[in-house]
């Protein structure tokens, strides 16, 4: 039965996590935003993040977009600093053309960074990017 469902692979659509600056509290905050290189726009985006490590779990947040126009991007959500030590999840469905498509975007802990950030093109700033 698993064989006969056909799932699309994701490309393009990405995850990124911008350190920027927040002016209204004078602090540099990590957000995580949701990029759609491709020329199409993806419908009814359905998020869920969480982090994770072997001993502890945050809330599970959930976000919705009805759509993600084609070569845009849309921020998810801000990362606290305590959440940066555990593994950062982001599970992304959305709507093509009628045809469903999911990726699940991990950030493993440690890995969101200063020193591991890199120009993110389609953000005209830096981050780091799961793909």
């Amino acid at each position: 039965m698993k064989k006969d469902i056909d799932i699309p692979v994701v490309e393009d659509v990405f995850v990124a996590v911008v350190l920027e600056e927040n002016e209204a509290f004078r602090s540099m905050d990590w957000n995580a935003y949701l990029v759609n290189d491709p020329n199409v726009p993806l419908e009814m985006v359905l998020i869920v993040t969480r982090g994770y490590d072997q001993k502890d779990t945050t809330s599970t947040m959930r976000h919705q977009l009805e759509e993600l126009p084609a070569k845009a991007y849309a921020k998810i959500e801000f990362l606290q600093e305590e959440v940066l030590r555990l593994n950062n999840e982001f599970s992304v469905s959305y709507f093509v053309d009628s045809r469903m498509y999911h990726k699940t975007f991990v950030f493993p802990k440690g890995t969101i960074t200063e020193e591991d950030m890199e120009e993110i093109p389609q953000l005209e700033r830096k981050g780091i990017v799961q793909k």
